[in-house]
Parts: C-alpha cells; sequence; structure tokens
C-alpha cells in the first residue's frame, strides 16, 4: 500500500518536473508565421537585459521563396537590388531569380578584385563591433542612375540600412524603397519600409 502511494507520488513529481522543462523550453523560442510559413525562433542574449530571437534564413528554402514573392508584391518599381553581406544574400538571388532584376552585395571586406571601392561605417544589433561595408567599382556602375531596392532579412535599429543607404548615395544611385522579411522592435512603427511581419525584442 505504502509502496503505491510513493510510486503515485513519484509519478506525479515527474509530470510536474516534465511539464516545467516543456514549459522552460517554449520560453526559450519564439514562435512566428512569415508568408505563410509557421518558425519557431531561438531566443540569444544579446545583453544580460536583452534577448533576440535569432531568424537564420540560410537554408531555409521555403520560407526564401515565399517571403522573395510577398515582398516583391510590395515592392515598386524597380532596377537594381542591393543586400547587405551575408545572412540576407539568399533572398536577394531568390528575389532576383524571380523578377529577373540583377543583385548586388555590399560586401565586408575589400577583395582584390573589386577595384577601387568606396565603403561607410556600419553598425547593426548583433554585431559585436562597428563594421564597413564595400562596394567594388563594377557594383558602383551597376547602381549609377539607377532605382534600388535596399534588402534585409530584419531591420532592427536601421544602422546597417543607413550604411547600405549611403553606399547608393555615394553610388549615384536612387533609393525607391528598404525592405525586409522582419521588422525588429520599434522599427515595425517606422513608415519608410516594407516588411511582411513584426518580430518584438525581449527585455529581461
Amino acid at each position: 500500500m505504502f509502496g503505491f502511494f510513493k510510486k503515485d507520488k513519484k509519478d506525479k513529481k515527474d509530470k510536474t518536473d516534465k511539464k516545467d522543462k516543456e514549459t522552460a523550453n517554449m520560453n526559450d523560442f519564439y514562435e512566428i508565421t512569415i508568408a505563410g510559413c509557421k518558425r519557431r525562433l531561438k531566443k540569444f542574449a544579446v545583453s544580460d537585459k536583452l534577448d533576440i530571437a535569432a531568424f537564420i534564413l540560410f537554408g531555409d528554402v521555403e520560407i526564401t521563396e515565399k517571403s522573395a514573392e510577398a515582398l516583391l508584391a510590395k515592392s515598386p518599381a524597380f532596377d537594381v537590388i542591393l543586400t547587405p553581406e551575408a545572412k540576407s544574400i539568399p533572398l536577394a538571388y531568390e528575389m532576383s531569380r524571380q523578377c529577373g532584376k540583377k543583385y548586388v552585395v555590399a560586401r565586408k571586406g575589400v577583395k582584390v578584385y573589386m577595384g577601387n571601392a568606396i565603403s561607410v561605417d556600419d553598425k547593426s544589433i548583433t554585431t559585436q563591433s562597428d563594421q564597413k561595408l564595400y562596394l567594388g567599382e563594377d557594383d558602383v556602375a551597376d547602381l549609377k542612375g539607377k532605382r534600388v531596392l535596399i534588402l534585409d532579412d530584419v531591420i532592427s535599429t536601421g544602422g546597417s540600412l543607413l550604411a547600405v543607404e549611403k553606399l547608393v548615395g555615394q553610388a549615384g544611385g536612387t533609393v525607391v524603397a528598404k525592405c525586409a522579411v522582419l521588422a525588429e522592435g520599434d522599427a515595425k512603427d517606422r513608415d519608410d519600409i516594407i516588411f511582411l511581419e513584426a518580430l518584438p525584442l525581449f527585455f529581461k
């Protein structure tokens, strides 16, 4: 008899522990639906007071294709896509493939084949230190006099967005729109960007 009660008590404790563990695991992720695709984004700490939910396009063909289609439907007429290296490159490629327009990548370093490159300073929420973005002389020629659609995977503080805008200005192009899959934090309240879904910040 006493053995039965002990086992019953243990089973209840195990169930409670399992439920607590499942709740804790759920709190480690943020669920979101983007262009009809449901995803669970893992949260990571960027400081002792703030977590972000990481949105990674690499390897996710479905959401890349569907996000590209949705963003193109929202975008005005343009001649070329410009995106910063590197997480949004698959999206830029897919949008380029679907619409037949060229895409250009603002690089994080200068390569020997870039010629007389231009550069601007860049700072984003996921970058530990300041960095630069570069365009080679051939990329500059591709942007000069063109209507440019700036593309990123996530717009948050707007630091990278501003840097890319400056590159367009230096290259002699005209920004017609700035778009991203997600607008993070207060970026969702901006009226000068195109995005598919809002992504909250998680303050501790």
